[in-house]
């Protein structure tokens, strides 16, 4: 079953001098030929599918579109055009600290971002040990979040992703964070995830996590799809071989 459909997506932006004016000016600017408008291609026709269980690894430069093609499928933001499905219900961590309230708990925040994702409270309830047993928050379950380093942030949001089980799971170079045991016990619990049949993408600079974990490559450069495919190895690679040539 295809769990993800995109087909020749494309985002553009409106880029001009029409900030901080107002419609006088505006009205102004177009009489006398002062106003002009750029279109920039944040992603340019990418096309990709996956199916349940599929693990797709995002590569591609600082700037390519990659955070911008995951906000399209999680549905904070349509494309411009081209054709995109989405099926199934979508956990996304896209930065630390998106949906969480700095002021709130640790334990509120836990059922704060469940609700969130569309799971009732009688779920959590049985869900919230094992959630903060992962994420090994135990001892800090009334602090307030603002009161967690970044590394303890990512784990709460990582456990709550992972142990609810959505069907398709983005992840946004949440990996790179926390310590080494942190970091293992992750990979090792999201080749369960996958394993139950979950649908996974993410995003991550480190070319030996996306060996190691994903069945699918898809890289971007400047908003371009370069390639995509099951070759993993071959891939990666040739993205490789790209990075050393432009030093």
């Amino acid at each position: 079953m295809t769990i993800i459909q995109a087909e020749h997506v494309t985002v553009s932006y409106l880029m001009g001098n029409f900030r901080n004016i107002g419609l006088k000016e505006y009205v102004i600017r177009q009489i006398r030929k002062e106003y002009s408008v750029k279109e920039f291609l944040a992603i340019h026709d990418v096309t990709f599918s996956l199916v349940k269980g599929d693990m797709l690894g995002i590569i591609g430069s600082n700037g390519s579109g990659k955070s911008t093609l995951l906000k399209n499928i999680a549905g904070i933001m349509p494309p411009t055009n081209g054709y995109l499905e989405v099926n199934g219900q979508v956990a996304a961590l896209l930065e630390l600290g998106s949906g969480f309230d700095m002021e709130m708990t640790v334990r509120e925040n836990t059922y704060l971002r469940g609700a969130l994702l569309g799971y009732p409270k009688s779920f959590i309830d049985g869900m919230y040990d094992e959630i903060i047993a992962f994420a090994e928050l135990q001892d800090f379950q009334d602090f307030n979040f603002m009161q967690l380093s970044t590394g303890m942030k990512s784990r709460l949001a990582f456990a709550i992703a992972c142990l609810v089980k959505p069907d398709i799971l983005i992840l946004d170079e949440v990996l790179a964070v926390g310590d080494g045991a942190f970091l293992e016990k992750s990979k090792k619990k999201m080749m369960e995830v996958l394993n139950s049949g979950v649908t996974a993408l993410m995003v991550s600079h480190s070319i030996a996590e996306i060996r190691q974990l994903c069945n699918k490559v898809l890289w971007l450069e400047k908003g371009k799809q370069i390639d995509f495919g099951t070759d993993v190895k071959r891939i990666c690679d040739q993205y490789i071989a790209h990075l050393k040539s432009k030093n």
